[in-house]
This record gives structure tokens, sequence and C-alpha cells, in this order.
């Protein structure tokens, strides 16, 4: 019965541009939250997706998915997450700017039969946000079984504007998911043969929207598929914000391409078109190769992906919502604004530095696609800090992608702006507030963000691919964002007298510890003057002193970080050839 409703399905798709083609399930439209307090519960569920078994499910405060949360900017706000999943996991607030400690990254594990309770203020601009775990190496799993939903946050700028915001009446969420199923109707994860879409987990959905202008808080909660949205016909619709918030002028367009984890708010303008249809459209046939969702997932044709083909939605245009318009509401909205919100992005010639982070394929040929992807030559370790940086600091991180596939690349605690991709200015829709930008095979994308706000020596902040197979399989790196001038508390801690000499220092320098201390070192880092961890030595040390080769390193001045039995301590070194 699976592998025909999937057949059925698959002829659906290939005839998506007919425009008689009627969607049969009503869109479920996700309960809302609001106020300070907000209390999610993580439960394993079943739920009825096709005719026969039941489909085993996880989801927040139901079956699948999660309510919406409505917040308010500048309020405090308390989120309780109760884990009855029998599973560990954790929950990120995507693209929200918060504390390390409350963002819900791999290193705030909620274990099973427990609960979370992170408390923030809402410092974040209006716009659509969303949630979900983040857990290191199951955030495909516990996404993919159903846990996501959006967050709202409203502010003063944006209540200032005419533009449709009467939840599920004239604004409407829209998460857009792949999923692959077994022949017993379970969610497969790590599988690149996502063959059904669903929407607000709803498969083959229709919604009932007026004849006016109405707004789709639009979501790519994907795994791993990139969309080319556009609307039946070629109609022209018109984006308002992005990932972070308002754009700061209203951007009309006929496609607006969506990678896994951005967001991006449109108004379609359906005044007198009620007793019509409209559908929104996928129109995967113009993607081009590297891109997952074309008709080849690597920049050459020879490349394979492991489960990828046949697969009916790759390089052909599929319906991904149909809408019926129905009549207006009582005071509807029927203007579209022109301008919007003051955007201030940050002058390049404010960078304190740049950084250069590449992508490569762990296995090269034509078999590229099906291994691990690295960032900088290196794969995700818990315990290993990538960068650290300065509180405030202006930074521009250099994305270079030597791989044959796109990646979405996500940075937690900022939103950033887009500088050039391949040395142009990026397009309009990419132009305002950003936390996760598509960096195409072979492409080199530069973005500038300031790190603000938060600081924090032991937990970090996380960037990684937001394709969930790569990160799951440690694309993935991490950053303590520290409150000093060098990216790392430089005061020295003397209160166990360990010594380094000399200093300066050319090739080798001893760690001397104290005789009268039962101490024991672990681990040492170098960190140079822009915060980042040069080198990382693991130590099993009872002894009175240690000695390393420095000649490696080049001349400066680092901060020498000491991990053992009394904590951290820090030394400042100079290394001078």
């Amino acid at each position: 019965m699976k592998n025909l409703l999937k057949s059925v399905s698959a002829i659906i798709i290939l005839l998506a541009l007919v425009s008689t083609v009627t969607a049969q399930n009503m869109l479920l439209i996700p309960d809302t939250l609001m106020g300070n307090n907000f209390i999610l519960t993580l439960e394993n569920h079943e739920m009825q997706i096709f005719p026969g078994t039941a489909t085993q499910t996880m989801g927040a405060n139901g079956p699948i998915l999660g309510p919406v949360l409505i917040m308010e900017q500048g309020e405090e706000v308390s989120l309780e997450v109760i884990n009855h999943l029998g599973d560990s996991t954790t929950m990120h607030w995507h693209g929200m700017h918060v504390p390390a400690v409350s963002d819900g990254g791999p290193h705030s594990v909620i274990p099973p039969n427990t609960s979370w309770n992170p408390v923030f203020t809402i410092l974040d601009k209006a716009g659509t946000y969303w949630y979900h775990p983040h857990l290191h190496a199951r955030t495909d799993k516990h996404v993919s079984k159903g846990i996501a939903s959006l967050i709202i946050v409203k502010d003063a700028e944006e209540a200032a504007l005419v533009l449709p915001r009467t939840y599920a009446v004239d604004d409407f969420p829209v998460v857009i998911q792949t999923k692959d199923f077994d022949d017993n109707n379970q969610i497969l994860v790590h599988s690149n043969s996502d063959d059904v879409l669903m929407v607000n987990a709803t498969i083959d959905p229709l919604l009932e929207v007026p004849a006016q202008v109405v707004r789709l808080r639009l979501l790519n909660g994907s795994s791993q598929r990139v969309f080319q949205l556009g609307l039946s016909n070629n109609t022209g619709f018109y984006q308002i914000a992005s990932d972070g918030g308002l754009l700061s002028h209203t951007n009309p367009v006929n496609r607006l391409r969506l990678a896994p984890g951005e967001r991006a708010e449109i108004l379609l303008d359906l005044t007198n078109k009620q007793g019509t249809d409209v559908q929104l459209m996928s129109y995967a046939s113009e993607l081009p190769n590297g891109m997952y969702g074309a008709t080849y997932p690597g920049l050459m044709t020879m490349m394979t992906l492991n489960g990828y083909n046949p697969n009916p939605m790759n390089g052909n245009d599929f319906v991904v919502l149909n809408m019926h318009v129905t009549d207006p509401t009582a005071n509807p909205i029927t203007t579209i604004p022109g301008n919007l919100v003051t955007l201030n992005p940050i002058p390049e010639s404010q960078a304190n530095i740049t950084r250069t982070l590449t992508f490569t394929p762990e296995t090269m040929g034509p078999n590229a696609l099906n291994g691990r992807f690295l960032i900088n030559g290196q794969s995700f370790q818990m315990d290993s800090i990538n960068f650290n940086i300065p509180l405030d600091n202006i930074e521009i991180w250099n994305l270079i992608n030597q791989s044959p596939i796109a990646h979405p690349f996500h940075i937690h605690d900022v939103q950033f702006f887009v500088l050039d991709k391949n040395g142009i200015a990026p397009p309009a829709s990419e132009a305002g507030r950003k936390d996760v930008v598509l960096v195409n095979a072979m492409e080199t994308v530069r973005f500038i963000a300031q790190f603000s706000d938060f600081a924090d020596d032991e937990v970090p902040f996380m960037y990684h691919c937001h394709m969930l197979l790569h990160e799951d399989e440690g694309m993935m790196g991490q950053f303590l964002v520290t409150d000093n001038s060098t990216g790392y508390n430089s005061n020295e801690n003397t209160s166990s007298g360990f010594s380094v000499v000399p200093n300066p220092v050319m090739d080798n320098v001893l760690i001397i510890r104290p005789n009268n201390l039962d101490l024991k070192i672990n681990k040492i880092i170098f960190y140079d003057e822009s915060g980042k961890a040069v080198r990382q030595n693991s130590i099993r040390s009872t002894g009175g002193q240690i000695v390393l080769d420095v000649s490696d390193l080049k001349p400066g001045l680092y901060l020498l970080e000491l991990s053992g039995t009394n904590g951290k301590e820090v030394k400042k070194v100079i290394i001078q050839k």
C-alpha cells in the first residue's frame, strides 16, 4: 500500500503544473502559545499519516511539530522543556540572540524524564524564527520524527506597518518538509530518498485564504532539500522578511530560493480572486546542479548520492501548497507596503578580523557526496573550541565551499549581513538580517556580524551546515564569546602557582607545577591574539613539569590555557624567533 501511495504521489508531482491539481487534506495549523511562560512537553506519539499502520512520531505538546510561540521584544520569557522521549535531546531557539547557556546547542543536554528551564529577554527584531532539537548526531532523528515549529517575535516597528498579522486568518505558518517512509509507514532518518512532501505535517495540503493581501511565514524545515519557490502561472509576490526579520524595502519577486533552516515572509495579493485556486510551487527544474533538490546533486553529473534517484521531486516542478481563495474578511488588508524598517548593515571597514572557513569532502572523487564533509579539514569534537571571539568583536567570515554540493551554513548567537557571493553583492532577497546562507558548490560567501551582549567562558555557540545529515556527521564547529580584548580571560589566575618558563620562549616552553600541590593537567590550549585556538595538547601529567615544543608556532603573543583538577588557568606566553 505504501509503495502504491508513493507511486500515486509521484504521478501527482509530475502533473504539478496542471492547474486542476487539487489538494486533499486541510492544512494543519499549529496551536499558539504566548505570554512570558512557555511549557513544551516532548513525547513519542503515533498518528495516521497513511492508511494502514500508524506512524511513530515525536512532537511538542502533541503528536507532531509543536505550538507556534509568540513573543514580544523586550519581554523576559521562561521556557520549560520537559523530555518524555526516552532519549536525551536538546532544544535550540534557531536564529534567536540569547545567552549561550540558553541557546540549546549540543552541550545543553536534557536527559530522559528531566526538564530544562532557560530564562532570557527577547532582544530579537520582529520576525519568524523556529525551534528544534540539536543533540549531536541525533538532530536529524528528532527533527525528522516531528519536533519543530515556529517562533514569532513582535515589536513596535512591525506593529506600525499595515501588514496582515491575524494568525490563521491572514497570517499563516508554512513549515515545509520532505520525508522518507519505509514499507511499514515509518519515518526513515538519514535518508536521501525523501519523496514525500509535507507542509505543517500535512500531505497534499489545502489552505483556504481570503481574497485580500495574506502573509505566509515560510520555513524550510527539511533535513536536506532546497526549494525554488514561486506561484503557479508565474504570478509575482512580495518578500518582506528574511531569517532575522523585516527587510528595508518590500522585494517583488516571482522566485525565492529557500535552503534548509532559512525563513522568509511573503505577501500574496489575492484581492478580487475569490473562487480561484493558487498554488505555491517549487520550480526544482530551475535548480542548478550541485544542490540537493536538483536533477544532479553533485556539481558534476558523474557524481552519485545513494538513494537520491529515482525521486520525482529531484529536478521536477511540484506543488507545495494549494490555496483556495474565499471571500475577504471584514477588515481586509489590500495594500502592499513599499518601505519597511531601517536596517543598519555593518561597514566592512569596522571589522576586527576575518576568519576563513573552508568546506571540503572527506572523500574525493565521484563518491564524494556519500562521505562526510569537513570545515577547515576538521570534524566536530565536543571538547574542542574552534574559535575564541572577543565580546563585541565585529568579524567577517569568509566561507569557501570547495565541495561539489551546496551547503546551507548556519551560525548561532548572531544575525549577519551577507557582503558578497563570489565578489558580487547579494540579491535583494538576501540583503537583510540572516542566520543561514546557502553557499553553492565552488562558491565563496562573505558575511559580517557583531558578537555582542553575551559572553561565556564555558558554554560555546555552534556553527554548522544545516543539512542535518552533514551536521550529524560532524560538519560543525563551535566558538566561545569571551569578555575581554583577546578572546579569552587574560587575567592570570595565580592561585595554583604554575610557572611558565622561559618567557619569552623560542623553541620549548617549560610548565612547572609546585611540588607541594597535588594537581593534574589534562589539557593545554594555545590561543593566538585573535582568540583562535591554534593548538591543543592532551596531557596526562602528575609530575612536577611539562615540556612542550612550540617551534611550530609563529612569533607573537599567546594565551596558554591549562585545564586540570584545579579548573582552568591562563598564562601569557610570548613566542619569538
